[in-house]
């Protein structure tokens, strides 16, 4: 059984052309070629690297603000790790995962800061998630006491971004 190698090629590149996988082929003389190739699949990516940090530290980073972490992280050891939260704040927690914004847009003032006043409602940041802008308000009166996390980072679902010192007609509220 004689094969044309040429008649073999030009299917072979007719299969690539068209991103074939698999042809057959019938002859008049009643044989049957089946071709048959393998698509290469790109290689998987190398794995991340990820250093752990000691046990002290990973404590300190999962309460620390982002400026604090950023510390540790480059072997700034003289930042003091933060204080329990106040069990009198009102935590706002991040209601979906995105990046949090604490201005409308890069050059505004942002909505707030440590130290002012916000009322029920009052805008505190936005959190853009799949290009929608959220904004994230305030549950209660009260004076904002921690702001944890920057502008740009990238937030948690259910993490802490701030936090709300209520007045003291709002603590008795619930």
């Amino acid at each position: 059984m004689k094969i044309d190698s040429q008649k073999l090629n030009e299917v072979a590149a007719l299969m690539e052309n068209h991103g074939l996988t698999r042809v057959r082929l019938s002859e008049e003389d009643g044989r049957v070629i089946e071709l048959e190739r393998t698509i290469p699949t790109a290689p998987a990516p190398a794995p991340a690297v990820v250093t752990p940090l000691p046990l002290a530290e990973t404590a300190i980073a999962a309460a620390a603000p982002a400026q604090e972490v950023a510390a540790i992280a480059q072997g700034n050891r003289d930042v003091e790790a933060p204080q329990p939260s106040d069990t009198a704040t009102t935590p706002v927690i991040a209601p979906m995962v995105g990046v949090f914004y604490a201005a409308p847009a890069p050059d505004a003032e942002p909505f707030v800061a440590l130290g002012d006043h916000v009322s029920r409602g009052d805008t505190l940041c936005i959190i853009e998630a799949m290009k929608l802008m959220n904004e994230v308000v305030a549950e209660t009166d009260g004076t904002i006491v921690a702001i944890d996390v920057a502008d740009g980072d990238l937030v948690e679902f259910g993490a802490r971004i701030m936090a709300i010192k209520p007045d003291a007609s709002e603590e008795g509220e619930v």
